[in-house]
């Protein structure tokens, strides 16, 4: 394990010896009337002289700037052929994707590049796929998912080999979970095809930061670099949270999960403020009933109060985003579709119904109000019982001594490394050898014993010893010792299922004209009869058929 540096830029003075292609970027900023943060000028000037790390600093606080003007200086500098992939930037969630794309394109043009930025997520059209097939663009940004397709294709060294930067947005988000996993195994695949690739993290929730960073870099030789912002603008970014507390506690109920209890306290609260208040639950059911609830209570509001969670069609949840951003919207209700990175300026207060399950998520939503350098994050939290109050008064003593939760990384998910086998199989095939030293490379499988690869390898050649009988879990095939896709229908299967990602079969939802409003699970309507009603995407609707 590599024992990472770190560089707290704390009353540091501002880094001097600017590489080629700095002073552009030190010019952009004061053109703008910014003056850069020390931990940015630090990542930037890591980043040129080759080193990867993690970068810790509050929500609102320049990351992806710091991120992305180190690769940006050398394609300034004239330093770096911008014809095919350079940049990958990866993020958890596909509305991060959307908002990031958007954000480093703005950047280029800004300073005059003609450099192609691309976004390649679920949501993006078979046009735009058909053309990244034929050259991928200069940076692009993309999902975990999304990537392990790419890597599935027999042309994915030619696409990666000149790949210099990847950044991995919101990694705490990712860390403990098979999708953190499955990043790592990205990871480990992209250094092999890219020996020079440096990588960065993002986060701005996160306890263990030499664990955190261990894992997002793998077992390299040369150690990573942790930068803080955090302690650089202690005294900047300020974070207010506020508890409703009920009017009359003898009768606030000791369980349940709504809070429409304190609705009259929340409609107070979002009346007393100027700017789109964004009221976060749990579920998304939750969703639908607070904004029945809310509309119910002032219809007056009609037009200006909108849903946002995973379940709406991708073009519901770009039209409530854009309207967050014009102004259009007073009160936004969403799951944590919204949690993450996006940039709603507008955004005055925010509100947590129930519990946020956690210290990092409640600074993680509170961070999408004032989401800006030296602007106040504030959080309204509402319980939904009495027992909820003394879960946000622990919270608030968190965050105030600022002792976050640990996200603890997995450990040999057997499961996620039979997909990706197959992944690299089906793409650009692989030796057994040399894919056992790339997957010990990646923390989680460090200690990968040969027992364990062994299982792993007879699992795709033969389905293991449960499914050896059934010639479709032959996925694999070894032949001159190269494993490979043993049929071209186990490759388009696969891809079908590519993701660690959980879940129901769902279903489409659409209105009798054609119009699709998203989807729901499928045991869901299965209990429905037709003409029974039910709430979603703000409607009420009869189902039909």
């Amino acid at each position: 394990m590599t024992h990472p540096a770190r560089v707290s830029t704390n009353n540091q003075p501002p880094v001097v010896g600017v590489h080629a292609g700095l002073d552009a970027v030190e010019r952009h900023f004061h053109a703008r009337g910014w003056t850069p943060f020390n931990f940015q000028r630090a990542v930037w000037h890591a980043y040129r002289n080759g080193r990867s790390g993690l970068v810790h600093a509050p929500t609102g606080m320049g990351k992806t700037h710091a991120a992305w003007f180190g690769p940006l200086s050398e394609i300034l500098a004239g330093d770096v052929d911008t014809r095919g992939l350079r940049v990958l930037w990866i993020t958890p969630m596909r509305a991060l994707a959307t908002d990031t794309e958007r954000a480093l394109q703005e950047s280029v043009a800004e300073l005059g590049l003609d450099l192609p930025i691309g976004k390649r997520t679920g949501d993006t059209s078979t046009t735009v796929r058909a053309r990244q097939k034929q050259r991928l663009p200069a940076a692009l940004v993309t999902t975990p998912e999304s990537l392990s397709l790419l890597l599935s294709y027999a042309d994915a060294e030619a696409k990666f080999r000149a790949l210099r930067c990847v950044v991995v947005d919101e990694w705490h988000e990712l860390l403990s979970s098979k999708r953190g996993v499955q990043t790592e195994l990205c990871l480990a695949r992209l250094r092999r095809l890219s020996p020079a690739l440096r990588t960065w993290g993002l986060s701005a929730t996160i306890g263990n930061l030499d664990e955190a960073m261990d894992t997002l870099l793998g077992r390299t030789e040369n150690p990573g670099l942790i930068v803080r912002g955090d302690e650089e603008h202690v005294g900047e970014k300020v974070l207010d949270v506020e508890t409703i507390l009920p009017r009359d506690v003898e009768r606030f109920p000791w369980y349940g999960h709504l809070g429409l209890t304190l609705l009259p306290d929340v409609l107070e609260r979002i009346e007393a403020t100027d700017g789109v208040t964004l009221v976060f639950t749990n579920t998304r059911s939750q969703v639908e009933l607070w904004y029945r609830s809310i509309m119910a209570a002032k219809p007056e509001w009609l037009g200006t109060v909108a849903v946002h969670h995973g379940s709406l069609d991708l073009a519901i949840r770009r039209e409530v985003e854009a309207g967050i951003r014009s102004r259009r919207f007073r009160v936004v209700v969403c799951t944590s579709s919204l949690d993450l990175g996006v940039d709603f300026s507008p955004v005055s207060q925010v509100m947590q119904v129930g519990s946020p399950k956690g210290i990092a998520r409640l600074m993680q939503r509170a961070g999408r109000s004032g989401h800006q350098p030296g602007a106040v994050s504030r959080v309204v939290c509402v319980p939904s019982h009495a027992l909820e109050l003394v879960e946000f008064a622990a919270a608030r003593r968190g965050i105030a001594a600022r002792d976050v939760e640990a996200r603890e990384p997995l450990h040999r998910p057997l499961d996620v490394l039979v997909q990706h086998l197959v992944t690299v199989g089906i793409g650009t095939g692989f030796h057994a050898r040399g894919m056992l030293d790339e997957v010990r490379s990646a923390t989680s499988y460090a200690d990968l014993s040969d027992q364990q690869w062994q299982w792993c390898i007879d699992f795709v050649q033969r389905g293991g010893s449960a499914l050896r009988a059934y010639p479709q879990y032959a996925r694999l095939v070894e032949q001159d010792g190269r494993w490979h896709a043993a049929t071209t229908g186990i490759a388009r299967t696969h891809r079908l299922g590519i993701g660690t990602i959980g879940g129901s079969t769902a279903m489409q939802v659409r209105f009798g004209a054609g119009k699709t409003l998203g989807t729901i699970e499928e045991g869901f309507i299965t209990r429905l009869r037709i003409g029974d009603c039910f709430n979603f995407s703000g409607r009420l609707l009869e189902l039909v058929r």
